[in-house]
């Protein structure tokens, strides 16, 4: 990166399909990404093709790449329960922040 670039914000996610399971990933721009998997081509997750209707659950900043890989991969260790729940609260945990 040079002086003139900011850095990007980045964000983990959680989508829904139509069979009720979810999928979480990474991105700078949840809305364009969403619309990426809902359109089903070759940029969606081949876990979401032909999966729709789709719904964004969450969303949440989680800073640089590095890290939203980090909270992705124990957003991904949770059980289905634990995922339910963040959903609901709408906010990451100390533990899945990797803060603890």
């Amino acid at each position: 990166m040079n002086n003139n670039e900011v850095p990007s914000v980045w964000y983990v996610y959680l989508i829904r399909n139509r069979t009720g399971a979810l999928y979480c990933g990474v991105t700078t721009d949840v809305i364009r990404r969403f619309r990426e998997h809902r359109l089903g081509g070759s940029k969606a997750a081949r876990a979401l093709r032909g999966k729709t209707p789709l719904t964004l659950e969450f969303a949440h900043v989680v800073g640089d790449r590095s890290e939203a890989l980090k909270v992705e991969y124990r957003i991904k260790q949770l059980s289905r329960s634990a995922k339910e729940k963040l959903i609901v609260s709408g906010r990451l945990s100390e533990s899945v922040m990797g803060i603890c």
